[in-house]
């Protein structure tokens, strides 16, 4: 849940899957769908699986529950279609269904890159010559704009130094990857992995994950300390007060998670002082936890001002 709040800029739409085999809603059915209505992501399909495992009888009654679960949500309209996914029985109809209810957008070809690295390695084998090495490799989702094969690119807040501030580092866009292979230019609209010149020792074991990416110069400020919206989650296991001054609060925006301090709290509106440093624009979506006994439970949302 928490990465779903915290990184749903790159999103487009969702499938909500609903197993006809249980009782609708389920408890994390419920939360699914208490998350879209938080992100507002209003481009859903709704995917009734296991048909097969039920009654005709059955599955229309269960039908009648998703109908009467998604009223008055951001799901409300989505359509439900019923699928038996081990036969490959509607499938094409939930493709159909993606294309027509969660349409590509307009992407901003021309604006200024910028990346969120949700992955970063070494992509090089233990015992390889050293002329055929490798630089660092990185993966993310553009948000907006596109990267080209010998583009200048800078990371924000950059490597981690203890004791000090990261330092920020640029490099140069070696090669880039998708699924289907290798690319000249990448832009918008899935995930994709780009090669750079960095000493591969810089991305192994995703040292990077939680950096933004772009063109030198174009990168959101990077900031120690966040001013939010708040807005709590309703949580029926545990009791969920607004946040205290002093208290601990685990921040998680876009690809980046940190441990911060409550600063202060008044009538909605928080401020939290970040352990590591950040680098996002105003009103991105930041997802909050809080700790409840030994676990850290998602507690509520906001967007940075």
């Amino acid at each position: 849940m928490t990465t779903v709040i915290s990184a749903s800029s790159i999103m487009d739409g969702a499938l909500l899957l609903i197993a006809a085999n249980e009782e609708c809603p389920m408890a994390q059915t419920a939360e699914h769908l208490m998350i879209l209505n938080i992100i507002d992501i209003k481009n859903i399909v709704v995917v009734q699986t296991k048909v097969d495992l039920v009654s005709k009888e059955k599955a229309k009654e269960h039908y009648h529950q998703i109908k009467k679960f998604l009223k008055g949500s951001v799901a409300e309209n989505a359509p439900v279609i019923p699928v038996i996914a081990n036969h490959g029985i509607n499938v094409g109809e939930v493709a159909r269904a993606i294309e027509e209810f969660i349409p590509t957008p307009k992407r901003d070809l021309d604006a200024p890159p910028l990346l969120y690295v949700s992955r970063s390695f070494d992509v090089n084998k233990p015992g390889m010559e050293v002329s055929s090495l490798k630089g660092g490799v990185i993966g993310g989702s553009l948000l907006r704009g596109r990267l080209k094969v010998g583009d200048k690119i800078e990371f924000l807040p950059g490597i981690d130094r203890e004791g000090k501030a990261p330092k920020p580092i640029t490099t140069e866009v070696s090669s880039l990857m998708c699924e289907g292979g290798k690319l000249e230019d990448a832009h918008s609209g899935g995930l994709i992995a780009v090669g750079t010149n960095l000493d591969p020792s810089l991305t192994k074991g995703d040292s990077l994950t939680g950096c933004a990416v772009g063109a030198p110069g174009s990168l959101p400020k990077v900031s120690n300390e966040l001013e939010i919206t708040y807005s709590p989650i309703t949580r029926t296991e545990f009791d969920n007060p607004p946040p205290k001054s002093g208290e601990p609060i685990v921040v998680s925006t876009q690809t980046s998670t940190t441990v911060g301090i409550v600063l202060n709290y008044k009538k909605g509106n928080a401020t939290i002082k970040l352990k590591k440093p950040v680098a996002v624009e105003k009103g991105s979506t930041i997802a909050l936890s809080r700790r409840v006994g030994q676990r850290w439970r998602l507690c509520g949302w906001g967007k940075t001002k």
